[in-house]
Parts: structure tokens; C-alpha cells; sequence
């Protein structure tokens, strides 16, 4: 195997605010402030500035959204799982416990479904889809903002998964 890397080297640099590229760092400063540290998946996608600010637009536009936690925290955890980002999967079930058990699990269910369709048929879900969709009271700015979460959180798994943050 050819590496450019000296052995035990990391693929990615583990960034701090003083490290990064410039442009990186007030998004750095933004999430270190919020979480009171700064998790080693943003030090690594701070080597691209611009991946990690969209990645943290997107974030907070999908948080947003008319979808309520549960919902989203579900459609984060579908893609996860499905993109084997083990990071996210530990993150976002820890936050998804936190927000308490649901009034609807069959809802959550529904919308667990409904991801896996949209990613399944690269968003050509049927009719049918649909309607099964919206019986449980989702509509239809529910369904494009699962494809908003859908858009946040792929940019998300496959940047850890690349970077390898732990």
C-alpha cells in the first residue's frame, strides 16, 4: 500500500481554534462555546472551512424545522446507521434518550420508514409511500425537511467517517 504518511501519522489534523484555516475558526469558536469543547469531529472538518460551516448551516436549518426532536433525532439516527457513523449513532441515541420516551412510537416509526425510503429510491418515493407517511400526521413540508436532515446529516457521517473521528 502507498501512504504519503509517516507511520502512526493521522490522516487528518485534530484542529484547535489556533490551528485551523482562518475561516474555519469562528465556526470553531461558535461550537466550542455551545458544547463547551470542541468535538474531534469538528477539529477534523475544520481542515475544510467550508464543509464545516455547511455542515452547521445545515445542522441548524434541519433543527429548525416543524419536524419535533423526536422526528428529527430519528431521521439523523436513520442516516447514521445507515452511513455506519458509529460517532453519530452514540451522539444522537444519547440525545434522543434525553428528550424522554415518545407520546407516538409508531410516528417515529413511520418517519424511521419514510427515510429509509427516500434514501432507498434516491427520493422517488410512490404514492403509496407517501400517503402511509402522512397517516401519521406528517404533510408534506415534513416530508422535504426529512430530505433537508437527510442532506445535513450524509454530509455529516461520510466527513466523520473519512476524517475517521472517533
Amino acid at each position: 500500500m502507498l501512504s504519503i504518511l509517516p507511520p502512526g501519522a493521522a490522516l487528518f489534523t485534530d484542529h484547535t481554534v489556533e490551528t485551523a484555516p482562518a475561516a474555519a475558526r469562528p465556526a470553531m469558536e461558535t461550537v466550542n462555546a455551545a458544547w463547551g469543547h470542541l468535538p474531534q469531529a469538528v477539529a477534523r472538518m475544520a481542515t475544510s472551512p467550508h464543509t464545516l460551516d455547511g455542515f452547521l448551516k445545515m445542522s441548524a436549518l434541519f433543527e429548525s424545522t416543524t419536524l419535533d426532536p423526536h422526528s428529527r433525532e430519528t431521521v439523523i439516527l436513520t442516516v447514521a446507521t445507515r452511513n455506519q457513523c458509529h460517532l453519530c449513532v452514540t451522539l444522537h441515541e444519547t440525545k434522543l434518550a434525553g428528550l424522554g420516551p415518545p407520546e407516538n412510537p409508531e410516528r417515529l416509526e413511520a418517519i424511521r420508514r419514510f427515510t429509509h425510503q427516500v434514501l432507498a429510491s434516491s427520493g422517488a418515493v410512490s404514492d403509496a409511500e407517501l400517503a402511509r407517511f402522512f397517516q401519521h400526521g406528517y404533510d408534506r413540508q415534513n416530508a422535504l425537511e426529512v430530505v433537508l436532515g437527510i442532506g445535513a446529516y450524509t454530509l455529516s457521517t461520510l466527513a466523520n467517517r473519512l476524517t475517521r473521528s472517533a
